[in-house]
């Protein structure tokens, strides 16, 4: 049994794997073992694998591209290990990345899972979009970090460079207790992409688990190598993901309200997004993510009764009472540390 196996998940990514693997390798297999789960990648990926890397990697070939929550879940299946670490195959890593993650999550058995400081390849004294230094949620289920509220991304100047509770960890770089992993259910593979981390993380944090960033460790990460930001299916899979994980995990006095406004929100939100922006794409991309919510919500009825079932708290701190909304557009707070 390996006490930390690093999981890179990979679908058609040989030019960052070639780019940024032997860093990986390099900073990290002495504290871990490191695999590579190939989503069925149609490029030379596994080549690649099997000849540069046959002695370095152990790779785990599954039978068709199951997304990112599900590739993950059919992966880790085959991995026995106390700590696992997902970790994206554009991330670029660094001396000694590992022993801070490590050290605090042996120190501290109530943390279920954690993530190392997410800065940005391109500029290097920025925080990175997907992650920064820990996430959050506002009331209406909008997502933020210590360093990124929406498209403000701040200048790394060591602000956040506490270790803090957080709401969720990135997927980029994400650290989780085996058990915790599986007795939370792992990712919901019905969400393919997007959104997944952070409904694991919730229901982590429903569980009466601890999510912490731990800033000593930091790592750089390219971002968006799967899908462009304006790609009408990631606005989809945003939309729909994230309705469905504010179903799965509101608790039950907020329900209905929060799911009113989002309606409005939403469309106010398609909207801004044809009238603005001029773009058509996106503007279906919310109406189809709706619509799909709909179709597919009476499905997960049971997966509501089950995570409310395990509800240790009504209120999650990390989880905000304002609107991120009204914060950033009405208030003008555009930096995490100005929010209330």
């Amino acid at each position: 049994m390996d006490k930390l196996a690093i999981v890179i998940l990979n679908w058609n990514g040989v030019r960052m794997l070639q780019k940024y693997l032997p860093t990986v390798l390099q900073y990290s297999r002495d504290e871990a073992t490191v695999y590579v789960a190939d989503n069925a990648s149609t490029d030379f990926s596994l080549e690649l694998l099997h000849t540069r890397y046959r002695e370095e990697v152990r790779v785990i070939e599954l039978d068709k591209n199951w997304g990112f929550a599900e590739g993950y879940n059919k992966a880790l299946q085959q991995v026995d290990a106390t700590y696992y670490l997902l970790l994206n195959s554009d991330i670029e890593v660094t001396h000694h990345w590992l022993t801070p993650l490590i050290e605090f999550m042996d120190a501290h058995q109530n943390v279920a899972a954690c993530q190392p400081k997410l800065l940005s390849v391109y500029h290097r004294d920025n925080f990175e979009y997907a992650g920064a230094s820990g996430g959050f949620l506002d009331r209406y289920g909008y997502p933020f970090c210590r360093g990124r509220i929406f498209d403000t991304v701040e200048c790394d100047n060591g602000q956040y460079d506490t270790v803090q509770d957080v709401l969720w960890a990135t997927g980029a770089a994400l650290m989780i207790r085996a058990k915790d992993y599986w007795d939370a259910g792992g990712l919901d593979g019905r969400f393919f992409a997007h959104n997944e981390e952070i409904d694991l993380c919730w229901r982590l944090r429903i569980r009466g688990r601890r999510v912490c960033c731990v800033p000593d460790s930091f790592v750089y990460h390219v971002g968006g190598g799967t899908l462009p930001k304006s790609n009408p299916m990631k606005t989809y899979l945003n939309f729909r993901n994230n309705l469905t994980m504010l179903y799965k995990c509101l608790p039950d006095d907020e329900l209905r309200h929060v799911m009113r406004m989002r309606w409005f929100l939403d469309y106010l939100a398609s909207f801004e997004m044809l009238i603005l922006k001029r773009n058509w794409g996106d503007f279906r991309a919310v109406f189809r993510a709706r619509r799909a919510f709909k179709h597919w919500r009476k499905d997960f009825e049971a997966d509501r009764q089950q995570i409310q079932s395990t509800r240790q708290t009504a209120q999650i701190a990390e989880r905000r009472t304002f609107s991120l909304l009204w914060q950033y557009y009405a208030k003008g707070r555009k930096r995490f540390s100005e929010l209330p």
